[in-house]
């Protein structure tokens, strides 16, 4: 009881460490200016372990719980450490699983690209030819226009790829930029061990941070609106929790399904796309199609039937994940309308890149809660409780529930 107990305090402090993350990073778009930006980048780069640190420990909370009541409250440090092991062993075999695959297969491209160029250039003036040899009075006209399209793209060729200085001078941009990008790995894989530490602090000291996050909340608000901040806090931790939770799951089918539809159609590099499909899932809307498209290029320089008959096989799986595997495993999770998850994923996915796309549907379904709660509060205010009860009983009708067979 006590561990349970434990668990619900843990998650309503980590939501508010979220949702004071989320303040932080509004107040640093909201006050963009030349001081001030710079007293919030530093800030904020500064506290990116703490963040990742809280989100891991929110995200293995669940799992470090029931690894406690199963070996007892005494070995809940070694449960703790054990959930956060098992988290980070996953995102290692996911990294050393795509990028060695993805960085052979990009040499393989930049190979066979002058092969592949050259026979699809030949096979579309067969085309051409054989269309002008078909409409004589269109010959002179198809043949003056490719010939002007063509002549750019042989003109960037030799400028650029043509000699060695030409090569040196366009591939040392790259490389700097890449050399910036291994700087970065380094402080990312930094920030991750360091995030580990400070997310087995999280868990250990998990019910005396919530239970003072309480109190703050408490001594700092009226009594009606603690409760109120309090329940909205719980709400936001049911919606993250549940999307997460589904979405991960979901997730691992999809690419379980990807997988195995991906060997039987005979595809080469069939772990790598079901990965690429499996993670890029947990983006809703967007996610299938951001995993297909470079899964399709790769199989495209193989065989571009194979890229073909993916896309295909892509666009199945994704309606069976919107109508069957997803409704089964998250339900109607966020209560949000598709408007509203379409608008929440471009919102934050605009603002935060690929991180707005994943917390923007659970983060839209509280701010629309809030927003929800704070009109229906003011409403009755004025007199309008007749408005409010009949919009209720229209859009938000109260859910039976289900009986015990």
């Amino acid at each position: 009881m006590k561990n349970k107990e434990n668990e619900k305090y843990v998650k309503w402090g980590l939501t508010a460490l979220i949702v004071a993350a989320i303040v932080l990073v509004l107040a640093s778009l909201l006050f963009r200016r030349s001081g001030q930006a710079g007293l919030f980048s530093l800030l904020m780069k500064i506290m990116t372990p703490f963040f990742i640190g809280g989100a891991m420990a929110y995200l293995v909370a669940p799992l470090a719980g029931w690894l406690t009541r199963r070996f007892g409250g005494k070995w809940a440090g070694l449960a703790n450490a054990l959930a956060l092991i098992f988290a980070l062993l996953i995102i290692i075999a996911v990294v050393l699983l795509i990028v060695p695959q993805l960085v052979t297969n990009v040499i393989e491209i930049a190979k066979a690209a002058p092969a592949q160029f050259q026979a699809l250039k030949e096979r579309f003036w067969a085309f051409v030819n054989d269309y002008a040899a078909a409409h004589p009075e269109h010959a002179e006209f198809i043949h003056s226009t490719i010939d002007k399209a063509t002549a750019g793209v042989d003109s960037f060729i030799e400028n650029h790829l043509g000699s060695a200085e030409a090569i040196v001078n366009t591939l040392g941009p790259m490389l700097v930029g890449s050399a910036s990008k291994v700087t970065g790995l380094f402080g990312a894989v930094q920030n991750l061990l360091i995030g580990s530490i400070v997310a087995l602090y999280f868990l250990s000291r998990r019910a005396q941070l919530a239970a003072q996050t309480v109190m703050v909340v408490r001594s700092a608000f009226k009594p009606a609106w603690a409760e109120w901040i309090l329940n909205e806090a719980k709400y936001a931790n049911r919606m993250f929790n549940g999307f997460f939770r589904g979405k991960i799951v979901d997730s691992a089918i999809v690419g379980v399904i990807c997988f195995f539809g991906c060997l039987v159609m005979g595809f080469k590099n069939s772990l790598l796309i079901a990965v690429i499909v499996g993670v890029t899932n947990i983006i809703p809307f967007f996610g299938p199609f951001i995993g297909a498209i470079p899964s399709a290029l790769l199989l495209l320089l193989s065989n571009p039937m194979h890229a073909l008959m993916f896309l295909i096989f892509v666009l199945i799986l994704q309606q069976l994940d919107g109508n069957v595997i997803g409704p089964k495993i998250l339900g109607d999770t966020t209560g949000l309308s598709a408007l509203w998850v379409m608008f929440g994923i471009l919102l934050f996915g605009g603002l935060w890149g690929i991180l707005g796309m994943l917390v923007g549907v659970p983060l839209m379904a509280v701010i629309y809660d809030i927003a929800r709660q704070l009109t229906f509060r003011a409403m009755r205010r004025r007199g309008y409780d007749a408005d409010v009860d009949a919009y209720n009983r229209k859009f938000h009708p109260p859910v039976a529930p289900k009986k015990k067979k």
